[in-house]
Order: structure tokens, then sequence, then C-alpha cells
């Protein structure tokens, strides 16, 4: 494990074991200067379980447990799909929508079939993400990003993770599986998220290293 004191100065630890998110994250950090590690690189830490009744209180949760255990800052994103006819639903649950031993698989086909019948007129979404910054001596920051869409009825695209495959983005008439990377993260709710957090990284990153 890196020490505290020679890393601060640039590297930030991905709260996060989903290859997906992690290689999205990477990418919309390159050319920040911040060196980047996943939790692969520490496995001394379990899985934390996310508790939170919002995005925001669960990126918070996961940053904080991170940063208390590494001694470095951690980056911690929790996001979801928000469908409009579900009240919201599946939302901080989106992970598990499809119960315990849920997969993307799983989960696209049960929102499939929980909107089975409904026109697209009432299948309107929105990705939701929540990334959070905490340093050990507990400075913190949070940012939201959201992408509005729509829920198809079959899906499209072999890219991304996820309910990407069902996720039309309607300007520009591809699902979020269809786009490449760097498209996506162009429009997506967690590139928004994290390119807002960076817009005050300088002056978060002036109080995560400033000693007592």
């Amino acid at each position: 494990m890196p020490t505290a004191e020679k890393s601060l100065a640039n590297t930030v630890v991905l709260a996060t074991r989903n290859a997906g998110k992690i290689a999205e994250l990477e990418a919309l950090l390159a050319g920040s200067g911040v060196h980047v590690l996943g939790l692969g690189a520490f496995l001394e830490i379990g899985e934390i379980e996310e508790t939170g009744l919002t995005f925001a209180e669960n990126a918070a949760l996961k940053a904080r447990t991170v940063a208390l255990a590494t001694g470095l800052v951690a980056l911690a994103d929790d996001s979801g799909l928000m469908v409009d006819a579900l009240d919201g639903a599946p939302g901080v649950y989106s992970a598990r929508y499809s119960g315990e031993n849920a997969t993307d698989a799983t989960n696209n086909a049960k929102l499939l079939e929980t909107l089975a019948g409904r026109p697209e007129a009432g299948r309107g979404c929105r990705f939701v993400s929540v990334v959070a910054a905490h340093a050990p001596n507990g400075a913190e920051i949070l940012s939201e990003g959201r992408w509005e869409g729509r829920v198809l009825t079959s899906p499209r695209g072999s890219g991304g993770f996820g309910y990407d495959p069902l996720f039309l983005d309607l300007e520009l008439g591809q699902t979020a599986a269809e786009l490449s990377r760097a498209d996506k993260n162009a429009r997506s709710h967690r590139g928004r998220a994290l390119r807002a957090l960076l817009a005050d990284w300088p002056a978060f990153w002036a109080r995560a290293t400033a000693r007592a």
C-alpha cells in the first residue's frame, strides 16, 4: 500500500470494484494529474454496505470508509436509474433491483417486465450520479450529474454496463450502450458529476492536504 504522506500529493482511491465504473472514472480523470488506484489494490477492504437512502448518502459513506481505511483521498460514485413511471425506482437500488444475486441481465429483464405495455410517453427516465471525494482529515466534496432519456422496450448496443442497453439518449437517438466511451463520458451523468467536482477540486485538494 502506498504511504499516505507520499501519495496524497497526487493519488486518489476509487471506492469501487465495478470494472465499468473504474474504466469510466479513469478516462474522465485522465489529464487531471491525479494518479488513480482501484479497490483491487486494497484487498483488506471488504464490501461496503450501502445503507444510505440517497445517492449522496451512499457516495459519501463509501468515500469516507475508504479514505479512513487507506489514509488516502477516496473518490466514490453512487448512481442509478430513476424511472418516472416507477416513482423514481429502481433509484439507489439499481444495482440490486432484481434481488440479492442481481446481474445486469436480470436487472434489465425485471425493468422490461415492470414496464411492459407502457407507451413511449410513459417511459421517461434519467441516470443520476453523485460523486463524493473524502480526505482522511475530514475534507469532503460532493457533486451531482443527470442524464435524461427514455427506457426502450428491448436492449440495443453492446457497450457500457448496467442499464446502458435500455437507456435511450433522445437527442442522439442512441442508447448509452451504442455510444463510444468518449461520447458516453461527454454526455453521461457520471461525466457531468465528475466535471462539476473537478471544477472545485483545487479548493478541495488544498483542504484535503492541509496540515493541522
